[in-house]
């Protein structure tokens, strides 16, 4: 049996560039590669859709729906990294450490949509205390969000990088002001929540690199559990996942969004007291929040470890 062909649709991207420097380094597969000069070519990215073991969809959400259309080959298997089909139905969710079931539909599907980088911290610190009945699923959460300036991708990299740019690029700037933001619907129902929860995100200016925290008042949730009990909580949970761990204890110092940057894992970390609790999930918005868990997916879909090419 030969290897598995790999094949990147949208390999110019943030994202799929960092897709393709991971699996480039592999010898276990083989990365299709259309011509740049091909790139727009329907007729010819439909054979290349159809020819390969698995595509990656690095594309904006409509033309990932136009990709997903264009594949006829009924043994072809997509992880789409866009926000298109993550709600979908016929679409599984692709975040493994969330249960057996979750890993299990993973390894199993011929669709996988890649979570949000947003998302992926809000649901990795929410979806266990909602499943286990500790937080309930009609209360109304708050969330913030910290990010690298990379996850707003070329156009805001480019922003960034400017010389002579804007002196207000110097310092951390809220947006999604609408409260509408794209990551909402995947964070609402993964999590199995009534009513989406607030969420403010804030890039600032340094490459890569996320802390998404989530804010609790103890006397709302089941049990009135303090900080240390969510900690327990969380870390039985997790236990033996290998790109995901809940941090022991209080953190010493700051938490600096910039700690898991280059690494494709995610750790959580409980902070509070009595009565108050805070859970940070820290983690790389290019890895764990979106190339390094489309490898993990796609390693675990092939039957091998899911770590394999992975920074730990």
């Amino acid at each position: 049996m030969g290897k598995p062909v790999i094949y990147i649709d949208g390999q110019s991207g943030t994202t799929g560039l960092q897709i393709r420097e991971r699996l480039a380094k592999r010898e276990d597969l083989e990365l299709a590669i259309i011509p740049e000069e091909k790139r727009h070519d329907n007729e010819e990215r439909k054979k290349y859709l159809n020819s390969a073991d698995i595509v990656f969809f690095c594309l904006p959400d409509d033309a990932a729906r136009e990709a997903a259309a264009m594949i006829e080959n009924p043994a072809v298997r997509v992880i789409d990294a866009s926000t298109a089909h993550r709600v979908a139905e016929g679409w599984d969710y692709g975040i493994p450490e969330l249960s057996t079931q979750h890993r299990t539909r993973i390894k199993e599907s011929k669709r996988v949509a890649n979570p949000g980088c947003h998302a992926t911290g809000f649901i990795t610190s929410v979806y266990p205390l909602v499943a286990m009945g500790i937080i309930p699923k009609d209360l109304p959460l708050t969330v913030f969000s910290l990010t690298g300036y990379s996850g707003g991708g070329k156009k805001m990299i480019a922003e960034y990088e400017a010389e002579g740019r804007d002196h207000l690029l110097d310092a951390p700037r809220v947006y999604g002001l609408t409260l509408h933001h794209k990551h909402l619907p995947e964070m609402q129902k993964v999590c199995g929540l009534d009513v989406p929860p607030v969420f403010i995100p804030v890039v600032d200016d340094y490459y890569k690199g996320m802390a998404v925290t989530v804010m609790l008042h103890t006397a709302q949730l089941n049990g009135h559990p303090s900080a240390a009990d969510v900690q327990k909580k969380l870390s039985e949970w997790y236990l033996g996942e290998p790109l995901l761990k809940v941090h022991e204890g209080p953190w010493e110092g700051m938490i600096s969004a910039g700690t898991y940057e280059g690494r494709d894992s995610l750790e959580l970390i409980v902070s509070g007291h009595e009565d108050q609790i805070a859970v940070t999930a820290l983690f790389d918005n290019l890895g764990k929040g979106a190339s390094g868990a489309a490898v993990q997916n796609m390693n675990l879909m092939l039957g091998l470890p899911e770590t394999t090419g992975l920074a730990l």
